[in-house]
């Protein structure tokens, strides 16, 4: 107003105004005289105003009746011209404010008039329009005339006016109101006690209101009068009004100022009072009539629906509903009933299109929804409104697709049928006509059984814009295109769900929000008791009232909802379409979802997967839930109509993008994919994705719907669990379209996103995603039992997926989720369990690698949990599994070795569980882990662990797969043993450390600390596990693997031994040595002989070991020689422990077996271990205790395929091994033991050896080709041990023991030998050599008698048998010894290479042995046992027999040896003997020493013919000795000899010096063989002892007697032959030995005479010289000899005689003498 009060405007306005009044009095002043006189008095007047006032405005206000008359009297002279110049000058009052309420009514009362008159209708229009609108003066009945008057004009003839009146009274109704507005405004500070208004006062009663409101309350409650065609009561004068024109101000009014009403309870009654009984009356046409019926019942025809009136009662009804419907909520219910009547199929087509629209303006005001609900759905006694709606909206679309519309009814309706069939032709033509005319654009449309409704654009999202409620202008119903009503609906439908969902969301999340705060009200579930909700916050409350809202909602929408969409998702061709249904499913399982409403939710997933798979589509999970829903739905009922659920219609026009196998048990042929199947896949994947936290059970059909899609497409997973399209071969009938093999990828992808967002899910829906998941995969594991089909891998890919992104939590789903997927690895089907095992390992290295928090070093028991499924897999037998098993351990030791801890024993288990019979990759694979282990990992492992690393490395020995890795593992279990000696310390203080919480563990719980070897400590444990375990492998049936482990378990005692602390070594001993030398002695003897043909494929295997025998024999020799070095090196830690006695029984009871059995190798072997146990030295003192341990002969066990650690490192430790042994004892030194204990050991040495010795020299029973006899080898190194032993058991060895060694000795010796082996034991014949064994059994003898003669007395007398045994070998020389019945061969006649045996030459060792006797004799001769034993005798004895044979023995060397023993013997022994000779020891020696002198000097054997003369010269001169000998030391002491022995001599001489023959002499050789010197010797030596010179003794005399009278009687015979034999060969010349025979005794006479001369005349008897003389005559009758020689001979004879010749004496003196 300000432009109207300032100055300038002011006194424009009075300028104006007397310009305006000047122009009326001009006008006037002919025809209207006191017209013109009035307005000069105006003008007068206005002048008078403005000079007098100051506010002018305020003055013409004042005085605006007079100002105001004179234009008011220029209208009443109804000129046209002067009253348009009085209505333009009253409207600029008018506009400056400045009329009064007088002044006003008289202006009122003058345009009715005017309007009575019909003048200047839009002017006065216009004047009422400027009047009511610039101010509030007009009041009561003059705002009434006004109203009226506006009113009336609105129904004059001309078309303009009633426009222009119409749109006044618009505008004036809504001043009216605005005026309200403005009125409460202004009092809204003023406090009003308003009185109470009775429900049933008087409907005029308005005395409360103020001035406007009572204005507006009269003209709202006449309005109403008017349209129900009654009289007004304050618009007075009112001619005629239309019901229409009522109705479209009511709904302005009631849409502009809602406030009104609902402020002012006058306002409010009039609407509960007036408004709603007049709508119901007059909808009451609309809902009596039924298109179709002709006839009624009732006797007044039926009133038609009329559409203007229908149309604006809508629009009324629907302003009611939203701006009052809390005031109005009884009326509302009904009206909302008529509102569902109306959708009915019998109505008018467009009346069920208004009522849609209308429909549809709720549809989009969720909250009004809400309060439906509140108010009728959640009463008791109440109709379900909300679910009517919705199921009205549902059953109007099906209605649509089941009677075709027939557009807009005819105003007589036609026969529903026809006018049905009609229109199905019609609706059936009209896409093709469409298609033509657009052309080839397809209209979105929805299409059903025939029926096809074009989708039409009828509004906007979200905005309810309706066409026909809009169509105020139309009288007559308006023709309906096709397919708007349905897409009306199902624009409601779809702003239904998206109203309803996105407020509760809204709600639900404001809420959560809130009772973040209080946590335990969440907890409370809804049916909590009293106290407890009293204690909870108010919040809670209103929050448990809006959930019973929330869900009655969503129950009282979801089953019509359903019904519907689920028939236009079939129905719907267009994909825009398409997308908003799937849409309003999905938000609405969400919503179901997250209310917890199951069932609904389930309907909702299960109506989008049925529309994702192949109409049809055998899916038991979806049908079974369908089932129950359509049992629960056909409860609802929409006033007696169902509400079906229509199953889709198979017909679709879809465009089929894929062609897939079902995945089902039997092949069932090919299903086709349409377009809108993948866009319901596309949906379920969105749902999935986004409210996966929600979907709770549902994920089962979520997932196997999914399933079932991937199948079809053909995906397949690959690494990771996401899915690839797989190869064509797989599904031969899988034909995909270019669109959909582009779609493929995101599809993958967005099934993958949906797993990876399990991440973001609660654990609950984790779990249900899972055990989801599981589910699935159970069913494909049914399916795929008992065939080869390609199994749906999809539930095992998704498995891993799930796992891989929930590692943060992995705890919570680790065991449900591996444990399916262990019983997935158990499948028969290959396919099937690789991808479980596939699954499983990655998820074990994934867990594994994750970064948990806490990490894994930290959460020992998260790890163990991780690495348990590795181990379950141990438990299936399947390879395939087995070996990714090991792949997987492979790669986490190459990852995670280092950081494994308490997860090693798992994961060494799985490497120990591989069994022999799971074939080799298999065995391989783990023994690539193992090695790995041992080469990178034992330092990193807990020392508790390296006992299980022992015994996996043993299995592996032992597994019979693969030669290479059974070395190889051996291998490692040296590499081992070396990390144990290399890191002793720190593993025995971690291992101490362990056990002493073990101990107290075990003590807690009052049970025994059970482990294995438990006394020791634990250090020696693990060296005893390992030693046991090489133990194993030390009888594994494999020579190769026994001879390897042997060598290392050796070496490692050997090597390591030391670090065992000393009480261990009895286990050592016990449990691993002996134990294992009893397993083997048992395996050798039971061991097969069969003949093993070759070592498999090419392999030569040499005869030493082509049986199992000899191959076990070789590990007997390698495991006995192990132990005895053991016991020898380390005999200073064993022999302190108590039981080294019994230790030392079992080792030689061992070796006595080895030594005894029928193997040469192994026999052999246990002697050199005998010897080796035998070198053993006293325990050492500490001075002289080695700085490093004994040097270890060890050899490197070969390994093959890969290197063995050398052993070239020396064992030095910081510490010497004497402090080792001190600190193992306790810091005692070692105690020094007894000797007697030490002799206990060496006797029970002795015993073993003498068992083995007279054992093995047994002669075999029966003379079978295959006896066994024993090696030379063998009983060489036997014998050879004696000496050693002997040694130590000197002191008590008694004549018994000698005697049992003597029995062996000669056994021993008498052993013959293989012929296939005497090539190389044997010397050739020909030459004096010892074998070996001989050479050992004399050195035997010979450290005897050394000992002897230096032992004690009583040790002397073991002399004699020594001898004995001596003589005993002597003998062999001419009589070798027999084995038993064994026939032997001599060497010269044995077959090579047939087993024949051999005898041994035993010459050289006769020989030797005869020398030895010699030797010792001389040292000998004089000891009392000797000389008491007859040793002489025997000597003589055996030499005997020798030189009785000479030239017939073996060897000729024997009987010259023998003879020059013999003189050696007694040289020494015939001065003893003549010691002796009173006591008659020596008596019976004699005579033997007689015979052998006489067999020897004449012995029956001839020379060998081819004897040369030199040889018989030599020969000779050895007879000369004997003679000599005879001469020297026998016959000079004849007193001290016995006379016998004597004579024999003499005889024998005599014998020897007259010329034996030899008829074998040829003539030219017989001088030298007649042994001349021999007989000229004893000749000689007989004629020497015939004239000694003085007798001592009268045996002397008597020796020289005999002597002479033998030599001259064997003169005189050979004489007297001589000249018999000359005289009878005449001239032939006599042989030639006879010649030299004469010779001889020709000298050897000449030689006594010599003698006789020579010697006392007294020592010469006369009978001799009688003899003597005797001869003469016979030489005498010689010298007619023919021999030149023998006369020469003569001649020397006969010279000597000449002393003879003396005169004769007297015959006295002859006789005296």
């Amino acid at each position: 107003m300000a432009g109207t009060s300032s100055p300038e405007a002011v006194k424009k306005l009075l300028e104006n105004m007397q310009g305006d009044l000047r122009g009326l009095s001009l006008e006037c002043r002919k025809k209207f005289p006191p017209v013109k006189e009035a307005a000069e008095s105006g003008i007068i007047k206005v002048k008078t105003i403005a000079a007098r006032n100051t506010d002018i405005l305020a003055a013409l206000k004042e005085n605006s009746s007079e100002v105001v008359q004179p234009f008011l009297m220029g209208c009443g002279t109804k000129e046209p011209k002067i009253t348009q110049l009085c209505l333009a000058a009253i409207q600029r009052l008018m506009s400056h404010e400045v009329v009064s309420e007088a002044a006003a009514g008289n202006i009122i009362n003058m345009l009715w008039q005017l309007m009575e008159n019909s003048l200047e209708e839009l002017k006065l229009l216009q004047t009422v329009l400027v009047l009511l609108t610039t101010n509030t003066v007009v009041h009561d009945e003059a705002l009434s005339k006004a109203i009226v008057l506006c009113f009336r004009l609105h129904f004059t003839k001309d078309n303009i006016t009633n426009n222009t009146a119409a749109a006044t009274v618009r505008q004036v109704v809504t001043v009216v109101f605005e005026r309200v507005v403005a009125e409460d405004e202004r009092y809204k500070d003023a406090v009003d006690q308003p009185a109470a208004v009775q429900g049933n006062s008087n409907r005029r009663s308005v005395s409360t209101l103020k001035p406007c409101a009572k204005d507006a309350y009269m003209l709202f409650q006449d309005l109403c009068q008017l349209v129900n065609a009654d009289a007004p009561y304050w618009l007075v004068g009112m001619t005629e009004m239309t019901r229409t024109f009522g109705l479209e101000l009511l709904e302005s009014v009631l849409n502009d100022f809602p406030q009104v009403f609902l402020q002012h309870q006058e306002f409010s009654f009039l609407l509960k009072e007036r408004v709603c009984p007049l709508v119901i009356k007059l909808f009451s046409p609309n809902i009596k009539f039924r298109q179709g019926s002709t006839t009624s019942s009732s006797p007044a025809p039926v009133e038609k629906p009329y559409f203007p009136i229908c149309m604006r009662l809508l629009r009324v009804v629907s302003v009611l509903i939203k701006q009052f419907y809390s005031l109005l909520v009884t009326e509302c219910e009904i009206f909302l009933s008529l509102l569902v009547k109306f959708l009915d199929a019998d109505k008018p087509q467009w009346l069920r299109a208004v009522a849609v629209e209308s429909i549809h303006r709720l549809c989009v005001q969720p909250q009004l929804l809400r309060s439906f609900c509140q108010s009728y759905d959640m009463k008791q006694h109440s109709t379900k409104v909300f679910r009517d709606i919705v199921n009205a909206l549902g059953s109007f679309i099906q209605s649509l697709f089941l009677v075709p519309s027939a557009g807009n009814t005819s105003a007589t309706p036609n026969q529903t049928g026809s006018n049905a069939s009609g229109n199905t032709g019609s609706a059936q033509t009209n896409p093709g006509v469409l298609g033509m005319g657009g052309g080839a654009t397809v209209l979105p449309a929805f299409e059903y059984r025939g029926t096809w409704i074009p989708i039409l654009n009828v509004t906007i999202q979200g905005s309810a814009k309706a066409t026909y409620l809009e169509m105020l202008d139309k009288v007559e119903p308006p023709t309906i295109p096709e397919g708007y009503a349905m897409s009306v609906a199902f624009h409601c439908l779809l702003d239904l769900v998206r109203g309803i969902t996105t407020m509760i969301e809204g709600e639900l999340g404001e809420a959560e929000t809130v009772i973040q705060t209080s946590v335990e009200a969440t907890s409370l579930p809804a049916q909590s008791s009293e106290q407890d909700l009293q204690s909870v916050s108010d919040q809670s409350e209103k929050e448990l009232v809006n959930r019973a809202v929330w869900e009655e909602m969503v129950n009282a929408c979801w089953c019509g909802l359903l019904a519907a969409l689920s028939l236009l998702l079939d129905a719907s061709t267009d994909e825009a379409a398409t997308e908003n249904i799937l849409k309003a499913e999905l938000t609405m399982a969400a919503l179901c979802g997250r209310l917890g409403l199951v069932t609904s939710r389930d309907a909702f997933i299960t109506a989008i997967c049925k529309g994702s798979l192949p109409p049809h589509y055998a899916l038991t999970v979806l049908n079974s839930t369908t089932a129950a829903l359509s049992s629960k739905c056909k409860s609802y009922s929409i006033q007696g109509q169902n509400v079906q659920m229509i199953s889709p219609s198979s017909e679709s026009h879809q465009q089929v993008v894929a062609v897939g196998q079902p995945l089902a048990l039997q092949p069932q042929g090919t299903v086709m994919l349409t377009s809108k199947n993948i866009q319901c896949m596309r949906t379920l994947l969105n749902l999935a994705h986004f409210h996966g936290a929600v979907l709770g059970t549902s994920w089962q059909l979520v997932l196997a719907t999914l399933q079932h899609l991937v199948w079809i497409l053909g995906l397949k997973p690959s690494v990771g669990g996401a899915l690839k399209p797989g190869r064509a071969v797989e599904g031969p009938s899988t034909v995909l379209t270019t669109a959909v093999m582009t779609d493929l990828p995101s599809i993958s992808s967005m099934i993958s996103k949906l797993f990876e967002n399990s991440q973001y899910l609660d654990d609950v829906s984790l779990h249900h995603l899972i055990n989801a998941l599981c589910s699935l995969s159970l069913e494909a594991m049914d399916m795929a039992y008992g065939n080869n089909k390609e199994p749906s891998l999809f539930a095992v890919a998704k498995l891993l997926e799930t796992g891989l992104v929930n590692m943060r939590r992995i705890e919570i789903l680790w065991r449900p989720l591996t444990g399916h997927l262990l019983e997935v690895c158990q499948h028969p089907n290959s396919r099937m369990r690789e991808w479980g095992a596939e699954a499983l390992t990655s998820l074990i290295k994934a867990g594994l690698t994750f970064r948990h928090d806490p990490p894994l070093s930290q959460n020992q028991r998260l790890q163990l949990l991780l690495l348990n499924p590795l181990k379950e897999l141990s438990n299936i037998t399947h390879p395939d599994i087995r070996i990714k098993q090991l792949e997987c351990v492979l790669q986490i030791l190459q990852s995670q070795g280092d950081s494994l801890g308490p997860g090693w024993p798992l994961v060494l288990g799985v490497m120990g569980a591989i069994q022999s019979d799971q074939g080799e990759s298999l065995i391989r694979t783990a023994f690539q882990c193992l090695q790995l282990v041992v080469t990178d990992f034992l330092p990193t492992m807990p020392c508790t662990c390296l006992q299980i690393v022992v015994e996996v490395a043993g299995s592996f020995g032992l597994h019979n797969q693969e030669l290479n890795i059974s070395l190889t593992s051996i291998g490692l279990l040296w590499n081992i043993s070396d990390y144990f000696f290399q890191r002793g310390e720190i593993i025995e203080k971690e291992l101490n450390k362990e056990e002493a919480v073990l101990q107290k563990q075990a003590e807690e719980k009052g049970v025994m600390l059970n482990r294995p070897f438990h006394p020791a400590s634990p250090f020696d444990c693990l060296w005893l596990c390992l030693y046991a375990k090489l133990g194993e492998l030390c009888v594994d049936p494999r020579p190769a693997v026994r001879k390897s482990a042997g060598q290392t378990l050796f070496s490692t005692i050997g090597a390591h031994g030391t670090l065992l602390q000393h009480s261990t070594w009895h286990t050592v001993v016990w449990k691993v040595l002996f134990h294992l030398l009893d397993r083997v002695r048992e395996s050798s003897t039971t061991a097969d002989k069969e003949k093993i043909e070759s070592g498999g494929g090419n392999i030569l295997i040499h005869h030493s070991r082509d049986t199992a025998e000899k191959q076990w024999a070789e590990t007997w020799v390698l495991t006995l020689a192990g132990v005895a070095r053991i016991f020898n090196t380390r005999r200073y830690l064993l022999q302190p422990l108590g039981d080294f006695s019994q230790a030392w029984d079992v080792l030689l009871d061992h070796i006595q077996s080895a030594a005894l059995s029928k193997n040469n190798e192994v026999s052999l072997a246990a002697l050199k271990s005998f010897q080796e146990i035998l070198q053993i030295v006293s325990p050492v003192r500490d001075s002289e205790k080695p700085e490093t341990p004994p040097a270890i002969n060890v050899s490197v066990p070969l390994v093959v395929g890969t290197a063995a650690t050398s052993l070239g490192r020396s064992f030095m430790r910081t510490d010497s091994i004497g402090e080792r042994i001190g600190r193992y004892n306790g810091s005692e030194l070692p105690v020094v033991t007894d000797e007697i204990e030490d002799l206990n050991l060496w006797w029970a040495a002795w015993n073993s050896w003498y068992r083995i010795g007279s054992e093995s020299t047994r002669p075999p029973v029966t003379c079978d080709k295959l006896a066994f006899i024993p090696s030379q080898p063998f009983l060489t190194a036997l014998i050879q041990i004696f000496p050693a032993l002997y040694q130590h058991i000197k002191t008590g060895f008694s004549m018994d023991d000698l005697q049992k060694l003597g029995v062996i000795l000669h056994g021993a010796v008498s052993v013959p030998i293989s012929s296939d082996a005497s090539p190389f034991i044997l010397p050739s014949y020909t030459e004096a050599v010892l074998t070996s064994l001989q050479e050992a059994v004399l050195t035997a003898l010979d450290v005897l008698q050394k000992a002897i003669c230096v032992g004690s007395e009583g040790m002397q007398i073991m002399y004699p048998a020594i001898f004995d045994q001596l003589l005993a070998f002597v003998e062999f020389s001419c009589k070798p010894p027999q084995y038993g019945q064994l026939e032997t061969k001599h060497i010269a006649n044995a077959k090579y290479n047939q087993a024949e045996w051999v005898a041994l030459n035993y010459v050289p060792f006769a020989e030797r042995s005869l020398e030895v006797v010699v030797d010792l004799y001389q040292k000998t001769a004089c000891h009392k046992a000797v000389v008491t034993e007859k040793v002489l005798q025997n000597i003589i004895k055996t030499l005997r027999i020798p030189l009785s044979l000479k030239y017939s023995c073996p060897s000729e060397s024997t009987w010259k040896l023998a003879v020059s023993s013999l003189l050696k013997v007694l040289s020494i022994g015939l001065p003893v003997a003549r010691q002796h000779a009173s006591s008659g020891k020596f008596d019976s020696m004699w005579p033997e020493l007689a015979n052998t002198f006489e067999d020897f000097l004449f012995t029956k054997s001839t020379p060998p013919d081819n004897l040369s003369i030199q040889e018989f010269q030599k020969n000779e001169s050895i007879d000369v000795e004997v003679v000599q000998l005879i001469s020297t030391e026998i016959l000079p002491y004849a007193n001290f000899i016995p006379k016998e022995f004597v004579g024999q001599i003499m005889t024998m001489l005599n014998k020897g010096s007259i010329h034996s023959q030899s008829s074998s002499f040829t003539e030219a050789e017989i001088d030298i063989r007649m042994r001349e010197e021999f007989s000229k010797v004893c000749f000689e030596t007989l004629l020497q002892f015939s004239f000694s010179n003085k007798v001592t003794t009268p045996q002397e005399g008597y020796i020289s007697r005999m002597a002479l009278s033998v030599l001259l009687k064997r003169s005189q015979d050979v004489l007297h032959r001589y000249i018999e034999d000359e005289r009878l060969s005449g001239k032939c010349p006599l042989p030639r030995q006879q010649v030299t025979e004469i010779i001889f005794v020709l000298k050897a006479v000449s030689t006594l005479i010599d003698s006789l001369k020579k010697t006392q005349p007294e020592n010469v008897d006369s009978s001799t010289w009688a003899q003597v003389i005797a001869l003469y005559p016979t030489l005498v009758e010689c010298i007619t000899c023919s021999s030149s020689e023998v006369c020469s001979a003569l001649k020397e004879a006969l010279v000597p005689f000449k002393d003879f010749m003396h005169p004769p004496a007297a015959k006295v003196q002859n006789g005296e003498s």
